[in-house]
């Protein structure tokens, strides 16, 4: 259901008080304009602190720098004349008990009458006492179809046209942008060159970078690995390129859903988090990292519209990847933390999204501790697969070895006894490999040499490996895998993962 048929709903079932969440407020303005001649012309009142009510000649200026007056003049207007009264910025007065008790009071009087208040703003803010008066209504971003619509506005007035391709490109890349965004930014290109070229699809995408760095939620994460660069992990490597065209036209004519995404479990420093880089670079896919603990705020309501926030950008990138790294650490004992259910209703949320979400939004989760998950993640649904990745082999950390040492000491390789470097670094990971042979350098550094065999075991000698500190854990882990719970990554029965052959 599209912004104006829900709107327009409410508005015929005589919700009195509209919340609508949105940064674009011009353009909900003009939606909300537009339901209001849908529904029989019905008046429409905008006001905002500075400058009052605006657009009725009669009413100009009335309630400025005065909220309270503004909702009375909701009920100063004949109760037969229907009115959609738009009030800009009026979440920063809700927490005044007079314009609390206002707003109740009008929610009582307004249900028999054809007149609707919807309060604008950039943040979803709502005092405990008028979550039962108030309704939140969702403003989605731009679809491809507006964009496109703009675009070719845009370039009608400069005289110019481009092919089919070159438009789609531009508005596929502009997607996840505020109209205003878009906007600006082909303006920024038409001021630049006099037209809008195909190459302006970079300015688009740098525009896009930065509107994601202003919502300090999601990260807009460069990509250069490849699936080719990831050594082992065979059972995870055929999964995902089985599914390298699942998000085509072609997959959905053949009656193909969008992947939903995978949950990687197992122990830290075995490629987990550089597998979701390397499925975001095969794929030609934007990679968008989430760092969970972002969407919690301060203020009441903050947490859950960030959530919200998050879930309304990723699905107007997509298709895309969604990167969720430690998820685990994130969503731990959520019924014992004291914040009022504040992690409880984010993660409920979050679940529901990831169930029930039909975006082309791939969900890539890491996890170390599968203990401290909530079983509610680990439902069939959530993901499509959960797979386990281990310790890596006597064979793997050879290859390991192989890969840090020629880039290293390319010239030098064979003078390396990768043999017994292996065999004597047992329950090592990927990256304590790498931290070894650091180590091996200061050593040798530190007499002006070069750093050989022997350094580097004694550097492996002075590593005490996370597999030996947290042996129970990992144990649990290789158990809990053993039982069928998650599907292995290697072909390894032995639960050791290949780790991925390049530079950790």
């Amino acid at each position: 259901m599209s912004f104006n048929d829900e709107f327009e709903l409410l508005l015929r079932a005589r919700y009195p008080l509209i919340y609508i969440p949105t940064l674009e407020e011009e353009r909900v303005e003009v939606a909300i304009t537009q339901s209001a001649r849908n529904l029989g012309n019905r008046a429409v009142y905008i006001w905002d602190f500075v400058d009052g009510y605006q657009g009725n000649l009669n009413d100009v200026g009335f309630g400025r720098r005065n909220p309270l007056q503004a909702l009375e003049f909701v009920e100063q207007l004949a109760q037969s004349n229907a009115a959609i009264f738009i009030l800009r910025d009026f979440h920063r007065f809700l927490e005044d008990i007079s314009i609390s008790r206002k707003l109740r009071n009008l929610s009582r009087q307004l249900k028999s009458q054809p007149k609707n208040i919807a309060i604008v703003t950039p943040q979803v803010a709502i005092p405990p006492e008028l979550t039962e008066v108030l309704t939140v209504l969702e403003f989605p971003l731009p679809k491809a179809s507006e964009i496109k619509a703009e675009t070719i506005r845009l370039l009608g007035a400069t005289g110019q046209s481009l092919n089919d391709k070159v438009l789609d490109e531009l508005v596929r890349s502009a997607q996840g942008l505020s109209l205003e965004r878009i906007r600006r930014v082909l303006a920024r290109a038409i001021a630049s060159h006099g037209e809008i070229k195909p190459e302006d699809v970079e300015l688009i995408l740098e525009e896009k970078r930065q509107s994601i760095r202003q919502t300090q939620i999601l990260e807009f994460y460069p990509t250069q690995e490849k699936i080719s660069d990831i050594g082992g992990l065979d059972n995870l490597k055929d999964w995902l390129l089985r599914r390298g065209g699942a998000f085509t036209e072609r997959a959905r004519q053949y009656g193909l859903p969008h992947p939903r995404g995978l949950l990687l479990v197992g122990i830290q420093g075995t490629g987990k988090s550089l597998t979701a880089k390397a499925i975001a670079h095969h794929w030609h896919l934007p990679l968008l990292r989430l760092d969970v603990g972002r969407l919690f705020g301060g203020l009441v309501g903050e947490s859950e519209s960030r959530t919200r926030q998050m879930v309304q950008l990723a699905e107007a990138l997509a298709p895309c990847i969604l990167w969720i790294d430690e998820i685990d650490k994130a969503f731990s004992g959520i019924d014992s933390k004291g914040d009022a259910g504040t992690t409880s209703r984010v993660f409920g949320t979050f679940i529901n999204w990831l169930a029930e979400k039909q975006s082309p939004v791939f969900v890539v989760a890491t996890a170390n501790n599968i203990q401290a998950l909530p079983p509610e993640m680990l439902r069939k649904g959530r993901f499509d697969e959960i797979f386990f990745v281990g310790l890596p082999s006597q064979e793997e950390r050879y290859a390991i070895f192989e890969l840090h040492l020629s880039r290293l000491r390319p010239h030098n390789l064979k003078s390396y006894d990768l043999e017994r470097l292996a065999y004597e670094t047992p329950d090592f990971s990927g990256a304590e490999i790498e931290q070894t042979l650091i180590e091996a350098m200061h050593i040798g550094f530190s007499q002006n040499r070069d750093f050989a065999t022997d350094d580097i075991l004694e550097a492996a000698s002075q590593i005490i490996p996370l597999a030996r500190t947290a042996q129970e854990q990992i144990q649990f882990l290789q158990n809990w895998a053993a039982a069928g719970k998650a599907r292995l990554a290697s072909r390894d029965g032995r639960f050791a993962s290949r780790i991925p052959r390049q530079a950790w």
